[in-house]
């Protein structure tokens, strides 16, 4: 049982051991590639940017998104405990998990975070 442990700990370790190598070769030759990599006008400075700018205001409600999704997950298992459980404890439970959730939307919404047009 403890070699068994120990060798898929030392095969955890061998493979992260080179993963990190793999990347670490990668990144040193887009290093050395920076200025093949940087925008090139006719030999003149570029005027503009080369990237578009990222909108916060979408990587702000994808966080959102994100949040309410693993929320969700969390409270679907909450479903087969109620066999299990008092249902007084179980609606407690579940009535303050929402109602934090709640009161997340609110604080977003006021703050704005939900607003896509300004």
């Amino acid at each position: 049982m403890m070699t068994k442990i120990i060798m898929s700990v030392s095969v955890a370790l061998l493979i992260s051991m080179a993963l990190i190598i793999v990347c670490t070769v990668i990144s040193k030759k887009s290093i050395l590639d920076r200025e093949k990599m940087s925008p090139f006008e006719c030999g003149f400075d570029p005027k503009s940017s080369s990237r578009m700018p990222f909108s916060i205001q979408f990587f702000l409600i994808a966080v959102l998104f994100l949040i309410f999704d693993i929320e969700i997950v969390i409270i679907l298992p909450m479903i087969i405990t109620l066999k299990t459980s008092s249902l007084t404890t179980w609606f407690a439970t579940i009535a303050v998990f929402i109602l934090i959730l709640l009161i997340g939307l609110y604080h977003e919404w006021n703050n704005g975070v939900l607003e896509w047009a300004n």
